[in-house]
């Protein structure tokens, strides 16, 4: 296989430069690019990529965000999530908006560097081994659904017609959604998981 281009986008640079290092340790023909935002990453020269890493939390458009911006620029090559965040509804959405797998920046050198090879290879690295160990409490599917028609501003009565759903069944869980996230609105629930990057 030809040196691999690998892009990083991430906003601490000591990241950026200490994975930059991994990966060139185990992959010496890697040739590494980085950038600091989606909008550095967006004003490169459109240069072949083969693999983007991206940071779902970053200033300004956030990683999940900017999914979409960078498959527009690159549309063949695969986007290899990273994040401190180890959150099954996080890399559900990641998937659903494109990125070719997730990683969690808790995971050895070794373990990134194995999903990072997996992606060059075509195969896509959908789920972090970290989720496999027990976590705290976590969103249901089901409640991911509601969520996002929360966030969308619909009432309880038009997301339970949205999702088949008695309206007593939505009530329960948008208050489960606020216990979540303890708050006590709607609009607080959404702002919370809006700073989690659980949704654009």
């Amino acid at each position: 296989m030809p040196a691999p281009r690998i892009l990083l986008v991430d906003d601490h640079a000591m990241f950026r430069s200490g994975l930059g290092m991994v990966i060139s340790a185990a992959m010496p023909d890697a040739k590494i690019i980085e950038a600091g935002s989606i909008n550095e990453a967006s004003s490169l020269p459109p240069d072949q990529i083969d693999l983007v890493l991206l940071d779902i939390k970053l200033n300004g458009l956030s990683g999940m965000e900017g999914i979409a911006q960078l498959k527009r620029k690159w549309p063949l090559t695969p986007v290899l999530m990273l994040s401190s965040l180890d959150e099954p509804q996080i890399t559900r959405q990641a998937l659903e908006r494109g990125a070719a797998g997730f990683v969690s920046k808790a995971e050895t050198a070794e373990k990134i560097i194995e999903a990072i090879v997996q992606v060059l290879g075509g195969h896509f690295a959908e789920r972090s081994p970290a989720d496999s160990h027990p976590a705290e409490r976590r969103l249901t599917p089901r409640q991911c659904d509601v969520l996002d028609l929360l966030h969308q501003g619909l009432s309880n009565k038009l997301i339970a017609r949205q999702l088949a759903l008695s309206n007593n069944t939505v009530r329960r869980h948008v208050q489960d959604i606020l216990e979540f996230f303890q708050v006590v609105s709607r609009a607080e629930a959404v702002v919370a998981a809006r700073q989690q990057g659980l949704i654009g």
